[in-house]
C-alpha cells in the first residue's frame, strides 16, 4: 500500500470552502491509498510548521503532495518542496489558482528550479498548463477537477424563472458586490426577481452586502457557508447560476452547477472559457460588466429554447469531470 503525505489547507472546520486536500484525499483513500493530510491549523506560523514537521517525521512515505497556491500560500509549497529535498522524498505539485503564472514570474530561478525537480506539476486545466509553459515544466500534468457526478441530481431547465444563485466565497477576487448590481438592473423588469448566494466570508463583505442588500430592498438570501449536500439541495429552487469572479482557473462550482442542470451565466476570466463555450453549455460575459451581465440572465429568462439547451449541454460537459474517469489519471501518476 503506497503512503502518501498531502500538504494543503484543511480549514473548511474554521468555515473555509472545502479545496482538493478535503476532497481529493477520500477518494483516493477508497482506493486503497494511505493518506495523511495536513494542516488544518488557522495561524499560517503554526500551519507552515505543521507542514515541515509532517515532512521530518513521516520520512518513509513514498510520495509527498503539495497544493500551490499564488497567494501567500506559495511560500507553504515552496519550503515544504525544499524539505523533501533534504530527505530525498519524491513530491509533486497540484497546481490551483488563475494567478500562478505571475506569482511565477516574480520567483527566481531556485524557486523555479524546485517546481522542475517535483515528480509532476498537475495542473486543473489547459488553461493553466498553457500559461506555465514558458517556465519550462517539463514534468506538467493535466489531471482536471472532479466531482461525484452520482451525488448531482439532473434537473432540466425548460424554461427559466429570474430566481438566480451564486455559490463562492466572499472575497474581492470573486466580486460578489456584482450580483447586487445586477439584480438592481434586473428588477426594474422582473420586480419578483430573487437570489441567494452560498459561501463562507472571507474579507468581511457579507455583512457589507447585506446591508446594501437591505438598503436597495433585494430579495436576497444570504446562507454563508453551507455543506455541499445543504447548497445542492438549495439550488433545486433556484433557476440561473451567476458567477462574477475577477481571477480564477477551473472553478468546481461551475462544474458542479453544470451538473445540476443549472444555466450558467459567468464571467470570462482564466480558465473558465476552456470550461464554458459561449452560447453552447453557458454563456460568458466581461469581468465587472453589469449591463452584459443583466442582458444575458434577460436572454435566458426571455428564450425557454435557450436555457433547455444549456441546461442539458451544461450537464454533457460536467460528466467529463466524473471522478469515475478523473481517478484513472490519478492512479496513473500515482502507481
Amino acid at each position: 500500500m503506497k503512503k502518501i503525505l498531502y500538504l494543503g489547507n484543511k480549514l473548511e472546520k474554521h468555515g473555509g470552502a472545502p479545496t482538493s486536500i478535503d476532497t481529493l484525499t477520500p477518494l483516493l483513500k477508497a482506493d486503497g491509498y494511505k493518506i495523511d493530510s495536513v494542516s488544518s491549523f488557522k495561524n499560517k506560523a503554526l500551519r507552515l510548521m505543521h507542514m515541515l514537521g509532517s515532512v521530518l517525521l513521516k520520512r518513509n512515505v513514498d510520495l509527498v503532495m503539495i497544493d500551490t497556491y499564488s497567494t501567500s500560500n506559495f511560500w507553504y509549497a515552496v519550503l515544504s518542496a525544499k524539505a523533501c529535498q533534504l530527505f530525498n522524498t519524491p513530491y509533486i505539485f497540484i497546481l490551483h489558482g488563475g494567478n500562478l503564472e505571475d506569482r511565477f514570474a516574480r520567483s527566481s530561478t531556485k524557486i523555479l528550479d524546485i517546481f522542475r525537480n517535483a515528480k509532476a506539476n498537475v495542473v486543473p486545466s489547459h488553461f493553466l498548463k498553457d500559461k506555465l509553459k514558458r517556465f519550462q515544466f517539463r514534468n506538467m500534468v493535466f489531471l482536471p477537477n472532479s466531482i461525484e457526478l452520482s451525488a448531482y441530481d439532473f434537473k432540466k431547465r425548460s424554461s427559466v424563472r429570474p430566481k438566480l444563485l451564486w455559490v463562492r466565497a466572499f472575497d474581492k477576487v470573486y466580486h460578489p458586490e456584482m450580483l447586487l448590481e445586477v439584480m438592481v438592473k434586473l428588477s426594474l423588469v422582473y420586480p419578483e426577481i430573487e437570489a441567494c448566494m452560498v459561501g463562507p466570508d472571507k474579507d468581511g463583505s457579507l455583512h457589507k452586502l447585506k446591508g446594501i442588500s437591505e438598503d436597495k430592498g433585494l430579495n436576497i438570501q444570504f446562507k454563508g457557508k453551507l455543506s455541499k449536500a445543504e447548497w445542492i439541495k438549495v439550488s433545486e429552487d433556484y433557476d440561473i447560476f451567476i458567477n462574477t469572479t475577477l481571477i480564477d482557473n477551473t472553478p468546481v462550482s461551475l462544474i458542479e452547477a453544470m451538473a445540476l442542470g443549472l444555466p450558467v451565466v459567468s464571467t470570462d476570466v482564466g480558465g473558465i472559457p476552456y470550461l464554458v463555450t459561449h452560447g453552447e453549455n453557458g454563456l460568458l460575459v466581461k469581468p465587472r460588466d453589469v449591463e452584459s451581465m443583466t442582458l444575458a440572465i434577460n436572454r435566458l429568462l426571455e428564450n425557454p429554447e435557450l436555457a433547455e439547451s444549456l441546461s442539458t449541454k451544461g450537464r454533457k460537459q460536467a460528466e467529463k469531470f466524473n471522478w469515475t474517469q478523473v481517478k484513472e489519471l490519478w492512479l496513473e501518476l500515482l502507481g
